[in-house]
């Protein structure tokens, strides 16, 4: 960390500015703004750009040029002249006298740097690079002034007012963050973000007053991770995964996902690989009936959508069945992250006008599918967990009516920066996936869509350390990264 990020109380306080144009017309706003007595110094006539703050009596501009006594009583500087040499003067007054103090645009010349703010007052969020790349900085600040609501400043003053009262009814910590957390995600928000900050009040006396230090009882998440990337995750996802008191989760989850889960929460991993059970399934769907049942928020997070393919119907069944409170939240499945990742439409005008999804679990060596429905033309069929019974896949397709030409792919890791691609056709994408050595988690995708992806083909990750494909001349034909 380059700089320590910290927040200044600069209300009632003395600020001073060196300059009278644009530039040091933002920085006095932004000192009133903050509650500072802000004194402008400069040799000219202020610019219009100081015409908005002329209004209140904590701005005095005193029309001189700059000296050091000018720095008598001030708390923080500001140097925004634009003349080289007197914002150094500025600089190596005030240094001299330990007073923090910022040159606009000269880094070098700064004891503190001033980020991208986000004011949702008493709720502030800063951003900076450092000084490194100011664009960035402001990118960033205009993507979170979309996802934080201006009215987060109202549902913190709200929480602000009953601190106290929160303090008195619960004797740890810990009993103070469930409560604060669960009121902060429960409808209360929603009325004050609509306008109702009277009913949020009265719903949140009445919350106080009803809840006791006890432990609550738990809950369930049930939470899909998506294909692996995780800015696939959703909004509503990534808040139940920071909140959660125990993870619960499977071996398609990605690192980087994990990584985004609460950093103290417990994690079990109950990951299945085929004859390979960490946790049978019914064990699994015990597991998160007991974590709740002890208090415990509990996030099942599961690879892909948690109702496709991965069970999730019949853990919440269970829950249902023992009386335990859960959550539902979809995710993007696999067959349409990896898709969109490998330039694969899954459906298209042109080409499809249907799409299956199926599930390529060997029974007794063979794949019991209804294939007479899925060799159908003009449709795309995505074929989950089916590497392993990709030789009979393409040999059963081809015998019920499919053309041996017809184009399928199959997708490593998809979304990921280890994602490969092999596309080939039913007749030879067998050979090719055994050429490329590809392992699960994979994605079969069958179909005329195929044929676009050399034109649509967008996402190019660098190859993985481990990748043993060195050179594109060491890598056999149709395999993409």
């Amino acid at each position: 960390m380059d700089y320590l990020p910290i927040f200044l109380d600069l209300r009632g306080k003395n600020a001073l500015v060196v300059g009278g144009g644009d530039t040091a017309a933002r920085k006095a706003s932004l000192l009133l703004s903050a509650g500072a007595w802000v004194t402008v110094v400069s040799p000219e006539p202020l610019t219009a750009a100081f015409s908005e703050l002329q209004g209140t009596d904590r701005l005095i501009h005193r029309q001189a040029s700059f000296h050091d006594s000018h720095l008598d009583g001030m708390e923080l500087v500001f140097a925004a002249s634009e003349d080289e040499a007197l914002d150094r003067q500025v600089y190596d007054a005030a240094r001299a006298r330990h007073l923090p103090v910022n040159v606009v645009d000269r880094p070098q010349l700064c004891s503190f740097i001033m980020p991208s703010i986000i004011d949702r007052s008493p709720v502030v969020v800063a951003v900076s690079s450092g000084g490194e790349a100011p664009v960035l900085s402001r990118l960033l600040r205009a993507r979170l002034e979309t996802l934080i609501p201006a009215a987060y400043g109202r549902l913190a003053a709200l929480a602000g007012r009953f601190k106290d009262r929160v303090r008195k009814r619960f004797s740890s910590t810990e009993a103070r963050r469930k409560f604060w957390e669960k009121a902060l995600l429960s409808p209360i928000a929603e009325m004050v973000f609509a306008g109702r900050e009277q009913e949020a009040e009265a719903a949140l006396s009445r919350m106080l007053e009803g809840t006791a230090d006890a432990p609550e009882r738990g809950e369930v998440y049930l939470v899909g991770a998506g294909p692996g990337n995780p800015d696939l995750l959703t909004f509503r996802a990534l808040r139940l995964m920071q909140q959660a008191d125990v993870v619960v989760y499977d071996r398609l989850v990605s690192p980087p996902i994990l990584d985004m889960c609460r950093r103290d929460a417990d994690r079990i991993y109950v990951g299945k690989e085929r004859d390979n059970h960490a946790l049978p399934q019914e064990d699994i769907n015990q597991l998160l009936v007991r974590l709740a049942k002890e208090g415990k928020r509990v996030l099942r997070l599961k690879g892909g959508d948690p109702f496709i393919f991965v069970r999730g119907g019949e853990e919440i069944e269970t829950l249902r069945e023992n009386g335990v409170p859960f959550q539902v939240v979809p995710a993007v499945t696999a067959a349409a992250g990896v898709a969109s990742y490998a330039g694969i439409p899954l459906t298209h005008r042109d080409y499809a006008q249907a799409l299956i999804f199926v599930t390529g679990h060997l029974k007794d060596n063979s794949m019991d599918l209804d294939w007479d429905m899925l060799c159908r033309p003009r449709q795309t069929v995505v074929i989950y967990m089916g590497l392993k019974g990709l030789v009979t896949l393409c040999r059963e397709m081809i015998a019920h009516g499919l053309p041996p030409t017809t184009p399928a792919a199959v997708v490593q890791q998809g979304t990921t920066l280890n994602q490969k691609v092999v596309t080939g056709t039913l007749e030879t994408l067998p050979a090719l996936v055994a050429q490329a050595d590809l392992k699960p988690p994979t994605l079969i995708i069958v179909g005329e869509v195929v044929r676009l992806h050399d034109k649509l083909n967008w996402f190019h990750p660098e190859p993985a350390a481990d990748d043993h494909w060195h050179t594109p001349l060491d890598r056999p034909a149709h395999l993409e990264m």
